[in-house]
């Protein structure tokens, strides 16, 4: 990872914006994919604008996209696109989707970027750069254990039975718990204002710039069992399961409760 794919990011980042942005709260067909998710036009303009740069500007490298599937995957340096994730929320009309942009080398997230386009959060981190918001650097926060602990999920339907149960569990344990957000909840966990994020069935597109974020800032990510998020998590017996926490002691609270 270079400075220059730093300011590639943001370049990749700013296209996905202005294609995105032109729908925001305007009328657009809603379709639903084959895993009952939804899909729109500014979600795929967003993902064929950040492709088009990326053949310009790193043609060697792989990329992997939610809408547009994996182009040689198996490349070193691979690119992992969600253009908008928490397309429910975008559809809605609420300013809490995000566009992910992740690089991944040798399947580990080197570089991640997190830009909500409407309200103008952009965090930016990865390997030998601290996490950034908008330019100015961003810390987790301290937070001694579960009791004063704040909660981001996106919703309770995102989980299988067993895991809603240990979730249940969770929610009864910290400070206080919200709902929806989706990568949103990364970044305020990256900027000290949410200790924890606990997810499932995430796939690389969904966790990968996360990583860089969370990590940069201070934070703590991993799966379920304490384990690193890599590519071959993905599906790896891991079910896509992350957590995110501000403070290692919240972390390994949260996945002693959760294993």
């Amino acid at each position: 990872m270079t400075p220059d794919d730093i300011a590639l990011a943001h370049i990749l980042a700013d296209a996905a914006g202005a294609a995105i942005r032109p729908w925001f709260r305007r009328p657009f067909l809603v379709e639903t994919k084959e895993d009952f998710s939804p899909v729109t036009i500014a979600d795929r303009e967003a993902e064929a604008a950040i492709r088009a740069l990326l053949a310009e500007h790193r043609p060697d490298d792989g990329v992997i996209g939610e809408e547009y599937g994996d182009d040689r995957p198996e490349r070193p340096r691979v690119w992992v696109l969600d253009p908008i994730d928490g397309t429910r929320a975008f559809v809605a009309g609420r300013p809490l989707f995000g566009t992910l942009i992740a690089l991944m080398e040798d399947g580990v997230p080197v570089l991640g970027l997190i830009d909500q386009c409407i309200i103008g959060d952009r965090w930016i981190g990865g390997t030998d750069h601290p996490t950034t918001l908008n330019g100015r650097r961003a810390h987790v926060r301290g937070c001694d254990g579960l009791a004063t602990a704040r909660l981001g999920t996106t919703g309770p339907f995102l989980f299988d039975d067993a895991d809603l149960a240990r979730v249940d569990a969770l929610r009864d344990a910290v400070a206080d718990s919200l709902y929806g957000g989706d990568c949103h909840n990364y970044g305020l966990v990256a900027s000290g204002h949410l200790d924890l994020v606990v997810e499932s069935w995430l796939k690389v597109h969904d966790w990968a710039a996360l990583v860089p974020v969370v990590t940069g800032a201070g934070g703590v990510m991993t799966d379920w069992a304490g384990q690193p998020l890599r590519r071959d998590s993905d599906g790896g017996g891991s079910d896509g399961r992350v957590i995110a926490a501000g403070d290692a002691r919240v972390a390994a609270a949260v996945q002693a409760l959760l294993r």
